[in-house]
């Protein structure tokens, strides 16, 4: 009986020793569980946060090329005719469904790129925004509403157009839901979130997944409470194809929607049953091979956090510089809370999602010269695309450069839309650029020059614009900035020490 008993002894021995191990390593797996899902939480916040940004950028780009419309010559003169071409080059960039229309403060539609006879439009649908527009003389965003031309249902962009200081017309922009909807397809992570654009009502108006299914219905329970108490929350909720998530959802100050994403809880459980079952695996290994092999793998894993941790810390990074970033912005232009000073952060906003937009396309590895000139240029190209012309050679920029530099070019534009060549119709910019090589580090020199502008004076004293402008170029490009006010026009000059790109 002891040959019997000795064999089943050194078992329980063997058991007695590695048991306690299989149960730290089963309670491991759901510590990490629990781990895993506060870290999922936050990511789904930071998704939410990173599409409002993009959404905002994009809304931002429609609204400063019907700003930019708005103040042209047709439409001050009351020229429908001469605006249309102008419209509908504005329109063809984002597809044949979208609109582009003018009402009065009653409400009657005055122009419309659907037609040209304009006694036969109709009276707008949606008059509350209409009166908005006249009553706060700033851009207004709104809800999802059957348009009253095309009887289907679309969510507006809507700019005052002025005539000395008073609102004369509305000009409304309804673009294709299908860009709306593109955008919640591109940002989602993978096929276990869901993500919803919601208008101020709580109405879904782009949504994946089933965005046929779930097009117009409203947010209910524990999300539509939670959105009527705060602007941004993480909770746990029950999505309108009855799945349980995971989910976030942050409202836009610019537009007043709301960005929705969840992931299922299936899946952030899965990973527990599925560690649970290797751990089981591991135990039953563990018990033929010992203590060593258990070690070797605790090691493993550490080394994987380790890893996991340092990604995290540098996406962390890359938010809160941008965040600084739009933070020294906010606080020296709301200096003096002024309309107009409202309106430059905007366009400086703007610009640097613009910029930020690119260097995501790149992967953070940097950007062309050329291509970051054109993003920030783009809204005042929209009525003549050969007002400005660009020259120079391909020059590579770190992200640090293309952020910086981004922001002074629309500093410069900006002023030449106001003041300078660009705010004639036979204003030019000639905008050339070269790298200078005679330094320990390449060089690189950026000429702006206006000419066929109005009179030129030189300011009294400098805004903000002109001190951002000479500041970035100094304290973050390492180099200077010079601005000319010659009779001709502007000449304003850039020169920077360029970093090797990513």
């Amino acid at each position: 009986m002891s040959k019997l008993t000795l064999p089943v002894r050194l078992a329980l021995l063997v058991a007695g020793t590695m048991l306690p191990l299989i149960v730290f390593a089963v309670g491991l797996a759901y510590s990490n569980y629990r781990q895993d899902r506060s870290e999922a939480t936050r990511r789904v916040l930071e998704t939410v946060r990173s599409m409002r940004l993009v959404l905002d950028s994009e809304v931002q780009r429609m609204t400063g090329g019907l700003q930019v419309l708005a103040l042209g010559d047709s439409l001050q003169s009351g020229d429908f005719d001469g605006f249309r071409r102008l419209a509908v080059e504005f329109t063809s960039q984002y597809g044949g469904d979208s609109v582009l229309l003018l009402a009065d403060r009653s409400g009657q539609q005055l122009f419309s790129t659907v037609t040209t006879e304009a006694a036969s439009l109709p009276p707008r649908n949606n008059r509350e925004i209409v009166e908005r527009v006249f009553a706060s003389k700033a851009p207004q965003y709104s809800d999802l509403f059957v348009g009253s031309t095309e009887k289907r249902p679309i969510v507006t962009v809507e700019v005052p157009v002025l005539r000395n200081g008073e609102v004369a017309y509305a000009l409304s922009f309804s673009p294709p839901i299908a860009i709306f909807q593109k955008l919640v397809e591109q940002q989602r992570p993978n096929d276990q979130w869901t993500v919803s654009l919601l208008d101020t009502k709580a109405r879904v108006f782009a949504r994946t997944p089933n965005p046929a299914e779930t097009f117009g219905k409203q947010a209910s329970g524990a999300l539509y409470d939670a959105m009527s108490h705060t602007p941004e929350a993480a909770l746990s909720t029950v999505s309108l194809d009855g799945v349980a998530l995971s989910s976030a959802f942050t409202r836009s100050q610019l537009t007043g929607w709301t960005v929705v994403a969840g992931v299922s809880e299936s899946s952030l459980v899965a990973p527990l049953w599925r560690d649970i079952a290797i751990t089981s695996l591991i135990g039953g290994i563990l018990l033929l091979v010992g203590l060593t092999f258990a070690v070797r793998m605790a090691t493993t894993i550490a080394r994987g956090e380790m890893l996991h941790n340092l990604l995290i810390e540098e996406l962390n990074h890359r938010v809160k510089n941008t965040l600084a970033l739009m933070q020294a912005i906010a606080v020296q232009t709301f200096r003096s809370a002024s309309r107009d000073e409202r309106t430059k952060f905007e366009g400086r906003l703007g610009a640097l999602a613009e910029a930020h937009n690119l260097l995501s396309q790149e992967k953070w590895a940097g950007s062309e010269l050329r291509d970051v000139i054109a993003r920030a240029l783009q809204p005042f190209l929209l009525s003549n695309h050969d007002r400005i012309r660009m020259a120079g050679p391909a020059v590579p920029l770190s992200p640090r450069l293309a952020v910086v530099l981004s922001m002074i070019v629309h500093e410069i534009a900006t002023n030449a839309a106001k003041y300078g060549a660009l705010s004639n119709e036979t204003g030019r910019v000639t905008l050339d650029w070269e790298v200078i090589a005679d330094a320990p580090k390449p060089r690189l020199r950026l000429i702006w020059t206006e000419t066929g502008g109005p009179p030129v004076t030189a300011p009294v004293q400098r805004g903000f614009g002109s001190r951002l402008i000479e500041r970035s170029a100094r304290d973050q490009l390492d180099g200077e900035a010079t601005v000319d006010f010659l009779p001709r026009g502007v000449v304003c000059t850039v020169i920077c020490t360029l970093d090797e790109a990513p």
